[in-house]
């Protein structure tokens, strides 16, 4: 029974149904799959196909996907589990060809490809679409010779919210330009995020529809996504944009800065706070998490409702159950991270696939560039760290050497040795530390006291008020974090007497109530209220904000100046 569960056929049955595609006629219509055109297929021939496509000669079946009215739509290329989906592709093409068909399902049960033919090449999907959302995808009036003809200049954005904005006199003076933008909310695109809008102009020119931007950490991937939102719903290429994020904190960081940067000419919601209204939107909010639970993704959309999907750290966002929600739509895929995740790089594939045959599927699956196109290893538009400190929009870390001898030993490869007593008042016995084991199984309360006392001599200084800078601190544990924070006011409390009174640091974990406020009230500079520093100065009267994990990728706090990873590095 499990060898019969385990086959393609069994699978690729199973996945032909949910999609609403019928090998019989029945109660929700006549039979839409054939065997080859005009000839339905009976019971017996289904049979006879074998469990896993191996009776077939050549080792696969084409099947024929017919739409409404009963003519051939999408070829299907059936194979054994053991082959590659990819293997059939070309004859599958020539097979769509000779009878005028533009879509391509290629599968082994395990492992899927939908493929216009005319456009790009094969994407991998987790279920196969039905006709009517192929239908609904090809109703739309696109046309992708006006997103790549669109002429894209530094103030794309920044004439949404005043398209005359040149005329102004406090902008054509050079002494109030600066004070004018800024009291305006203007905001123009850097070279490099241009540079990426026209990479993917070139690749929707080669035909393809997904796309991935490597961008690194504080590089404005936010205001790229706006522009490319911008891309597409203006040229008609896009009635409607969903953008992906895996965090609450973000889906609201994301909202306020679409906002911001899109309104008034488009809309901007999140699905959990209009679910009965999201359609009145041309860009739509949500987390994953969210589209997941009780399969919302399905019962509210339709997978035709967004023309462009855009995974905001998308290196997480394909990962598990979550790949079915970004799956699940039919529009293009953009992918954002600073991280993407190389799963098939240097690897020996036949070696792999001979120790576990699904492994290599899984691996395609969790790759950032095979999932959005990039057979190559390359992202659509790459912009490193390197790049942001060469062109002078990022500085490299300063590093400050807070070691102990504790620390020292650590990490080295001997590790620290400790001597304990035994049960016995003779007997002792040495356990070892390593860095991993550092504030989860040894605690040192002279490292975390030395690492704290080097932040507060070295760290950056506020330019305005000469206090020290807002930074975020990652700790490994909440109790690490606890350990910290407490040291950091005392220490703030020696150094600014009456300044802070224990405001000057914060843990914020998610064990901490109204967590996530926090982080927004850091972001807009209010957490604690502000600082006395100077007199109408706005900025947070907490400078430090301690954490484990909330405020990690994708969390935005353009004013922040140190961000130190404790104890995994010295760097800030």
């Amino acid at each position: 029974m499990k060898k019969k569960e385990a086959s393609a056929r069994i699978k690729i049955n199973h996945l032909l149904e949910e999609a609403g595609w019928r090998f019989f006629d029945d109660e929700n219509g006549p039979a839409n799959i054939q065997l080859e055109p005009n000839v339905k297929m009976s019971k017996a021939d289904l049979t006879g196909l074998g469990e896993n496509f191996d009776k077939v000669k050549n080792g696969f079946v084409d099947f024929l996907l017919l739409d409404d009215k009963g003519k051939p739509f999408i070829v299907l290329e059936a194979k054994a589990e053991d082959k590659d989906p990819l293997v059939g592709k070309e004859q599958a093409r020539e097979y769509a060809k000779s009878l005028y068909l533009k879509y391509v399902i290629l599968s082994n049960g395990n492992q899927h490809y939908f493929w216009n033919i005319y456009k790009g090449n094969p994407q991998l999907i987790t279920a196969f679409p039905s006709y009517g959302s192929i239908r609904e995808s090809k109703a739309m009036n696109a046309d992708p010779a006006k997103l790549y003809s669109e002429e894209i200049g530094a103030d794309y954005i920044a004439v949404i919210k005043n398209p005359r904005y040149m005329e102004a006199p406090e902008y054509i003076n050079p002494e109030t330009r600066q004070q004018f933008l800024y009291d305006n909310g203007l905001r123009f695109l850097r070279q490099y995020q241009i540079n990426a809008l026209k990479a993917l102009q070139e690749s929707v020119r080669h035909g393809n529809q997904r796309f991935l931007f490597e961008m690194a950490t504080g590089t404005g991937k936010t205001l790229t996504s706006a522009a490319v939102i911008r891309l597409f719903l203006r040229s008609g290429n896009a009635n409607r944009v969903l953008f992906l994020v895996d965090r609450i904190e973000l889906e609201n960081q994301a909202k306020k800065n679409f906002q911001n940067y899109l309104a008034p000419d488009y809309h901007t919601v999140i699905f959990k706070e209009n679910v009965d209204d999201w359609r009145k939107a041309e860009v739509v909010v949500s987390t994953v998490q969210t589209l997941m639970f009780n399969n919302k993704y399905k019962r509210f959309f339709k997978p035709t409702d967004f023309s462009l999907i855009i995974a905001d750290e998308s290196h997480r966002s394909i990962n598990g159950n979550s790949r079915a929600v970004f799956e699940y739509f039919l529009g293009y895929k953009l992918g954002l991270t600073a991280t993407p995740k190389d799963y098939i790089k240097n690897i020996d594939v036949e070696r792999l696939k001979a120790t576990d045959p699904r492994a290599w599927e899984k691996r395609q699956l969790l790759d950032s560039y095979k999932t959005f196109g990039c057979e190559s290893g390359d992202p659509t538009y790459r912009y490193s760290l390197l790049d942001g400190v060469r062109d002078g929009y990022l500085i490299n870390p300063t590093v400050v050497d807070a070691r102990t001898d504790i620390t020292t030993k650590l990490l080295a490869d001997e590790g620290y040795a400790v001597i304990s007593q035994g049960d016995e008042a003779d007997e002792e016995h040495e356990e070892t530390y390593f860095t991993r084991d550092f504030e989860k199984k040894f605690f040192s309360e002279e490292t975390n006291k030395m690492f704290v006392k080097t932040f507060m001599d070295n760290a950056l200084r506020d330019p305005i008020t000469g206090e020290i800078g807002k930074g975020i601190i990652f700790c490994v544990s909440r109790k690490h974090a606890a350990k910290i924070t407490q040291l950091l006011n005392v220490y703030a409390d020696m150094m600014f007497p009456g300044k802070y009174c224990s405001d000057f640091a914060m843990q914020i974990t998610s064990d901490v109530m109204n967590a996530q406020t926090y982080t927004i009230n850091f972001q807009n500079n209010n957490l604690s209220g502000t600082t006395s520093f100077l007199e109408g100065y706005k900025s947070s009267k907490t400078r430090i904000c301690v954490t484990v994990g909330m405020m990690t990728t994708g969390y935005d706090c353009e004013d922040s100046i140190a961000t130190i990873d404790h104890p995994r590095t010295n760097c800030f």
